[in-house]
């Protein structure tokens, strides 16, 4: 990998002491994939760590037996996917998918055990953002069993909003559905709602949020319990959501 720390555009790597910067940097290669792109299906074997940066954006999903993929986690500059704590190889448990393709970076997850075991400092960040990836799931297995598909969506929306720092979110009605695990006409209708309140507009696999605020209000209180635990484990790391979305 080339470049200087301050065009890292990951904030999990942005918060490596220079040290550590310096033990990671030369096994970090940029590594680029379109919305869409498979990481690894279940039973793969995790041979790389991946790094979103900028607006890019990972989901994780667990496959039912009748096919369809219900994400649990989404991760973006905050964050990593992949073999972050594990000792090695490992097979991986749920599908990893490119929700908003752009660039990554991706390291061997043999060279980052090897600079772990050169740095307590990196193994102790990448252990405490592992404890910030669980909490996201607690947080996502109680969300799906007692909010509301509306209450479910506006959170989504606002997460994927703070990730990426973006109100033109690449997005179809339904690939959501699915991965909240809701029918397609469910969707629709919260959608139908949402655009005659002015709060979103849909284009063709794009969605375009016009009233942030007006989403909070909408949304749980979920994603804003995930990031207050970001904040206290990992400060600085979860995207503030202060970008200009926040003056409309």
């Amino acid at each position: 990998m080339h470049g200087s720390f301050d065009t890292v555009d990951n904030n999990l790597l942005r918060a490596l002491r220079p040290d550590d910067w310096a033990i990671l940097q030369p096994h970090l290669e940029d590594w680029s994939a379109q919305s869409g792109a498979l990481i690894h299906e279940p039973g793969d074997t995790v041979r790389h760590a991946y790094f979103p940066r900028g607006p890019s954006l990972i989901s994780y999903l667990v496959v039912l037996r009748d096919g369809r993929g219900i994400e649990t986690v989404l991760v973006g500059r905050e964050g990593a996917v992949g073999g972050i704590v594990s000792q090695g190889r490992l097979p991986a448990y749920a599908r990893a998918v490119v929700q908003v393709g752009a660039s990554f970076w991706r390291i061997d997850v043999q060279d980052l055990e090897q600079a772990k075991s050169q740095s307590p400092n990196l193994r102790h960040l990448l252990t405490r953002y592992a404890d910030c990836l669980l909490a996201q799931i607690f947080q996502s297995v109680a969300c799906n069993a007692a909010h509301t598909i509306e209450q479910r969506t506006a959170k989504w929306l606002l997460a994927a909003m703070d990730r990426t720092g973006r109100h033109d979110l690449t997005l179809t009605q339904e690939h959501l559905a699915a991965m909240l695990g809701v029918g397609r006409s469910y969707l629709a209708r919260v959608f139908h709602d949402m655009r005659g309140e002015g709060i979103i507009e849909t284009k063709r696999g794009h969605v375009v949020v016009h009233k942030k605020s007006r989403l909070r209000s909408i949304a749980c209180e979920c994603n804003a319990a995930v990031t207050r635990h970001f904040d206290d484990v990992l400060t600085g790391v979860y995207p503030n959501g202060q970008e200009e979305a926040e003056k409309r």
